[in-house]
């Protein structure tokens, strides 16, 4: 059976880097918006009879939701066989607790919400934190990528002497698996968040900082608070400008202004959001995952021929 890779109008350089990976032809999704705020969504090509993979990348996810279910349910009137998606970043994972009274667990609502379109899924690095790996959340096949081999390549060929800097617990599991595939130092903060936008970070060992060059690495950077806050308090440290790497440059309007403005020397993310800090390419990893995936589904079909 062929398959068909369907970038969202953003995604289209990735998916021109990952379908000979995957033996997929392109056929782009057209995504209009009417005056009024709705949107038409249109197949640019053939989908019958094929496994077909949406490409969309989850940041802004509420504007993104209704159209990616428009593709998904046309794909299948269109005659696909399956449908599933690469959402390199996958949004709605902070929230998987009832932290107080009355409040939504978004996580487990986002994801039932992508079952009922799409048969499995692939994606980066999501911010799994009380939730242990994506089966103890998504019924369908899901497969994480991580990024921690591609982040560790590039530090080794970017920094001298390089210190990696977890801002807070969460980030340790990324900054602990970096730092051993680079052979350095690293040390986790604390953060208390106080709000969307205020949090506080604990001081950091001065000596092990001034050895030398300060990398600060985070999953999601998005108010950008937890960089300022973390970069002043190496500042203080007596630290050198610190290079700032993220994997999901989520970035809401002015945050990446602010990091810079705080004193990161460079910032770098990869381009599982598309933007201008991009600089280390994931499509690789991306399409290794996406054939583990293929393997099992075309196993499973054989299974059920015999």
């Amino acid at each position: 059976m062929t398959s068909v890779l369907a970038p969202f109008p953003d995604m289209l350089p990735m998916a021109l880097q990952l379908a000979p990976h995957i033996g997929a032809r392109v056929v782009p999704i057209g995504w209009r918006h009417f005056p009024d705020g709705e949107s038409l969504i249109t197949l640019n090509g053939d989908v019958a009879d094929c496994d077909l993979a949406i490409l969309c990348t989850l940041r802004d996810p509420d504007r993104h939701m209704l159209p990616l279910r428009f593709a998904a349910a046309t794909a299948r009137e269109l005659g696909a066989a399956s449908t599933g998606l690469i959402a390199p970043y996958l949004a709605y994972m902070r929230q998987d607790w009832r932290f107080a009274s009355g409040q939504a667990v978004s996580a487990k609502l986002f994801a039932a919400c992508l079952e009922e379109s799409f048969d499995w899924l692939v994606t980066a690095d999501p911010h799994l934190h009380r939730i242990p790996d994506l089966g103890a959340l998504y019924s369908i096949p899901a497969q994480k990528v991580e990024t921690a081999p591609l982040l560790a390549e590039w530090i080794t060929r970017n920094v001298a002497d390089p210190v990696l800097i977890g801002p807070d617990e969460e980030s340790r599991q990324w900054v602990a698996r970096v730092a051993e595939q680079v052979g350095c130092d690293f040390e986790v903060l604390g953060k208390h968040r106080r709000g969307d936008r205020c949090v506080t970070i604990s001081p950091p060992d001065a000596a092990a900082l001034t050895a030398g060059t300060p990398v600060i690495l985070d999953d999601i950077a998005s108010s950008g608070s937890t960089l300022v806050k973390t970069i002043a308090r190496l500042r203080q440290a007596g630290a050198s400008p610190p290079v700032c790497i993220v994997i999901h440059a989520v970035f809401a309007e002015g945050a990446l202004a602010d990091i810079l403005t705080a004193g990161a020397r460079r910032i770098i993310s990869t381009d599982s959001i598309p933007h201008e800090t991009n600089g280390i390419r994931i499509a690789l990893r991306l399409a290794d995952a996406v054939r583990r995936l293929s393997g099992g589904r075309e196993m499973a079909r054989n299974g059920r021929k015999t």
